[in-house]
C-alpha cells in the first residue's frame, strides 16, 4: 500500500504528501531519494528482487513454477491465499516452510532497511531500533512457542519449525498456516494473538498496529509515569535515535485511540451473532489486522462462512480499515478532502 500512495503523490502535488503521511504505518515518512517518484521506482524495484528471489528458492525446492508464483504474491504482499485448502502445509516440507518463512519475515521489515542495505550503508541499516524490536519479538516468540508445544511434536528441531512458521505469518499478517495453531496450549495460543496486534515493522507490506507505534506507545506511557513522580523533570520519548516529536507522539496515540475504539465497536457489533467470545473477538482481530485465521470457528482449520451477513459486512469493513489505514479511510468522509479533490482537478484542467 505504501507503494501505491507514493507511486500516486506526485499527481495531487503537495496534498499528496498529507496523504502519504496519513497512510504510512509508520511514525514518519521517510524517503529513499531526493525525488517521491524515483523512491516508488526504488520501492518497486526492491519489492520485485526479493520475489524473484523467493520464486528461484521455491522452485530449485521442487516446487512448480505455478505454484511458487501464488506463494510468493502471498507471502511478499500479505496476500495469504494458498492453492489448498491446508495452505503450506499442504507440501509437508520443511524446506519450503523455511523459505517461506523467512521470507515473511524479511517483508515484514521496513523496507529503508533494504535500501541502506543495498547502498552499502549496513551500519545504518542493523541499528535500527524498530528491526531490533521486530527481529526480538520473533525470537522470543518463536522459542517459548517452541517449547510450549514440544510435547506435541517430541522433536525440539519440528517444534521449531513449525513455531517460527506461524510466528512469522501472523506477525508480518500473512494468513498463511503449516499447523492447526487452534489445538495449540493456551500460551502458545495467546502469543499469537497478541502478535496479530502487533504487527510488521512501518513501511513493510504488513498489517497490524505497527512495532514502530508499539515502542512509541511505551516510551509515550513511560513519559507519563515518569512525568507523574517527577512533574518538571523534562522527559523526551526517543525513537531510533533520535528525538520523536509531539506531533508523531499525539498521532501516535490519537491513531491507537481510534484503534482500539473501532476494535471495541466491532466486536460488540459481531457478538450479536451469538458465538463464544474467543470466536468473536479474535475474527474481528484478524480482519482488523488483515491476519486471515483466527481461533475458535475462525482458526487455521475454519472460516467465516457461519457469521451473518450483517457480521461479514462489518468484517469486510474492518479489513479494509485495517489494509488502507484508519486515518485515510477518515479522509474519505472528511468534505475537506473533496474541496482539495476539487480544487486539484480544477487545477488540472
Amino acid at each position: 500500500m505504501l507503494v501505491f500512495v507514493m507511486a500516486i503523490i506526485p499527481l495531487a502535488g503537495g496534498q499528496g504528501l498529507h496523504l502519504m503521511r496519513a497512510e504510512s504505518p509508520g511514525p514518519s515518512v521517510g524517503k529513499f531519494t531526493s525525488k517521491v517518484r524515483s523512491t516508488a521506482v526504488t520501492l518497486y524495484g526492491i519489492y520485485i528482487l526479493i520475489s524473484a528471489l523467493e520464486v528461484v528458492l521455491l522452485v530449485l525446492g521442487g516446487m512448480p513454477l505455478f505454484d511458487s508464483l501464488i506463494h510468493t504474491f502471498g507471502s511478499v504482499g500479505t496476500g495469504g491465499f494458498g492453492m489448498y485448502s491446508d495452505s503450506i502445509a499442504h507440501y509437508d516440507s520443511g524446506y519450503f516452510d523455511l523459505v517461506i518463512s523467512v521470507f515473511m519475515m524479511l517483508c515484514g521489515i521496513n523496507f529503508n532497511v533494504f535500501y541502506l542495505i543495498l547502498t552499502r550503508q549496513f551500519k545504518n541499516a542493523f541499528k535500527l531500533e524498530e528491526l531490533h524490536w521486530y527481529v526480538g519479538i520473533i525470537a522470543v516468540a518463536t522459542i517459548v512457542i517452541a517449547l510450549n508445544i514440544y510435547h506435541l511434536f517430541g522433536d525440539f528441531l519440528q517444534s521449531l519449525r513449525y513455531s517460527f512458521f506461524q510466528v512469522s505469518s501472523v506477525i508480518k499478517t500473512t494468513g498463511f498456516a503449516t499447523a492447526d495453531f487452534n489445538t495449540w496450549p493456551e500460551l502458545s495460543r495467546s502469543i499469537l494473538v497478541v502478535l496479530m496486534f502487533l504487527g510488521a515493522c512501518a513501511g513493510s507490506t504488513g498489517g497490524g498496529l505497527k512495532i514502530s507505534r508499539f515502542v512509541i506507545l511505551l516510551k509515550s506511557a513511560r513519559r507519563y509515569a515518569h512525568r507523574a513522580l517527577h512533574p518538571n523533570a523534562a522527559q523526551l520519548v526517543h525513537f531510533e535515535h533520535r528525538v520523536a516529536d509531539e506531533h508523531t507522539v499525539t498521532g501516535v496515540n490519537a491513531f491507537f485511540t481510534l484503534y482500539c475504539l473501532l476494535h471495541v465497536i466491532s466486536i460488540l457489533l459481531v457478538s450479536t451473532d451469538g458465538f463464544d467470545f474467543t470466536s468473536t473477538v479474535t475474527a474481528v482481530t484478524a480482519c482488523f489486522n488483515n491476519i486471515g485465521p483466527g481461533l475458535g470457528l475462525v482458526g487455521p482449520m475454519g472460516n467465516y462462512a457461519d457469521f451473518t451477513g450483517f457480521s461479514k459486512i462489518v468484517l469486510s469493513l474492518d479489513m479494509l480499515i485495517g489494509r488502507l489505514e484508519i486515518f485515510p479511510m477518515l479522509m474519505l468522509f472528511a468534505p475537506g478532502a473533496w474541496r482539495i479533490k476539487k480544487s486539484i482537478k480544477g487545477g488540472i484542467q
